[in-house]
Formats: C-alpha cells, sequence, structure tokens
C-alpha cells in the first residue's frame, strides 16, 4: 500500500521532480504541526522559535535522508557532523521532545518517499495530540496549587503545618526546603490540592497564625515540577 516514489538509482542522482514532492510535503507537514501545536497550546502559550522550529525540521530532516540515500559512508560522515552540534536552548517538556520526534519521523518518512505514509501517519498523530491536549488527558496536577512559606529558622516544620493541610487540602507535599534572610529563616515549598467550597483567606489566615505572620505564597503549579523556584 505504501510504496516510496523513489526508484533505485544506480548512479547516485536524486530524481528532481521526486526530490521536490518530498520537500513539499515535508514542509506542508511541518506546518500543519506548527499550527496544531499553537492550537493545542494557546493557552498555556508556545514560543515563536520553537514553532519555526517545528515548521523547519521535517523539511530540513527529509533533504539530510535524501542526501545519505543508501551511501554508507556517507551517512556515518553525516552523523559525525550532526554529533558536533549542541542543543544550547531550555530543555523542553515531554510533551515538547515527543512533538519534535514527531516531526523528525515525518521529515524521515518524506525523505524515504514514503509521502502517502507520512501524511497519513501525521493526520492521525495530530489529531491524537491535540484531543490529548485539549481534553485534558491525564492532567493530575489540575487544582493542585504550590504554597511557599517562610518561617523562622527555630521553628520544627516538620509537622508544623499538619493539621492545618488536614483542614484545608485533601494532598500536601513537602517538595522542598531552603533557607533564606542569611541563613536565619526556612522557605517551605509545599504541593497542595485545596478541599472544595474552602476560604482561601481562612488557609492562609491559619498559616499565618503559626508561621509568625511572615511571606506566604500561593500559586499554580508550574509546568516543571522539578524546577521550582
Amino acid at each position: 500500500m505504501f510504496e516510496s516514489i523513489f526508484t533505485a538509482a544506480t548512479d547516485g542522482s536524486i530524481d528532481v521532480s521526486m526530490a521536490i514532492i518530498s520537500f513539499g510535503v515535508a514542509l506542508a507537514i511541518g506546518l500543519v504541526i506548527g499550527i496544531a501545536y499553537m492550537y493545542a497550546n494557546k493557552k498555556s502559550g508556545y514560543n515563536k522559535d520553537f514553532i519555526v522550529g517545528l515548521v523547519l525540521l521535517p523539511a530540513i530532516v527529509s533533504v539530510v535522508i535524501l542526501l545519505v540515500g543508501s551511501n554508507v559512508a556517507r551517512a556515518f560522515s553525516m552523523a559525525g557532523a550532526f554529533a558536533l552540534v549542541r542543543f544550547r536552548s531550555a530543555p523542553g517538556s515531554a510533551k515538547d521532545i515527543s512533538v519534535v520526534f514527531f516531526s523528525m519521523a515525518a521529515g524521515l518518512a518524506c525523505g524515504l518517499g514514503y509521502v502517502s505514509f507520512a501524511v497519513i501517519f501525521a493526520i492521525v498523530m495530530l489529531l491524537v495530540f491535540v484531543a490529548l491536549s485539549v481534553s485534558g488527558f491525564a492532567d493530575r496536577a489540575a487544582g493542585k496549587r504550590q504554597l511557599k512559606i517562610t518561617i523562622p529558622e527555630n521553628l520544627n516544620y516538620t509537622e508544623v503545618f499538619d493539621d492545618i493541610f488536614d483542614k484545608f487540602t485533601t494532598d500536601a507535599q513537602l517538595a522542598r526546603v531552603k533557607t533564606t534572610n542569611m541563613g536565619t529563616m526556612f522557605e517551605l515549598t509545599y504541593i497542595i490540592q485545596m478541599l472544595a467550597d474552602v476560604s482561601e483567606k481562612a488557609f492562609l489566615d491559619a498559616i499565618r497564625m503559626k508561621n509568625g505572620n511572615l511571606n506566604i505564597t500561593l500559586g499554580m503549579v508550574e509546568n516543571n515540577s522539578s524546577q521550582l523556584n
């Protein structure tokens, strides 16, 4: 069913018309991937440079595959060249990395000439990607909050807020402890999930009574929970 548009060439030449088709389809797929990513992340926001990279990546990969062909020596040489590239941008989320690999796979299929397979693969994956993104599938962090509490150094923080958490939250996990104010205070970072229909003001007032009215910050959980500020 899925056959390559390229025919074997003994002289190592590239069919210009077939190469244009492969490149054009890869570029179109990249553009659709970029649009779908923007749609799926319109609420959380997205980086323009990342979108441009997604649009160009399938076309670039398809050209690389076209140039390598079946020449093993050329493939190893090009692999060595790509090994010299260092990605200096901040690491993305697992979803971003998956989309990058998806774009590369689509470009790989186009570069090998399987354009019909690449189109169907892209359509199916984009439908699944958008559906999972907009539906909130596996969004366990929904309703969770990040709580930062500053306490004096002489206060034992191990169980000091347990009674408050039992009253106002369904779950409270201590994510990080760090010293602040030249080591005279501690900053505790919790990931909590509030009970339904509870007063946030009453919750914060209860904490203020125990931490001596020092700083308290209640906000949304960051996308990358392993990088708490």
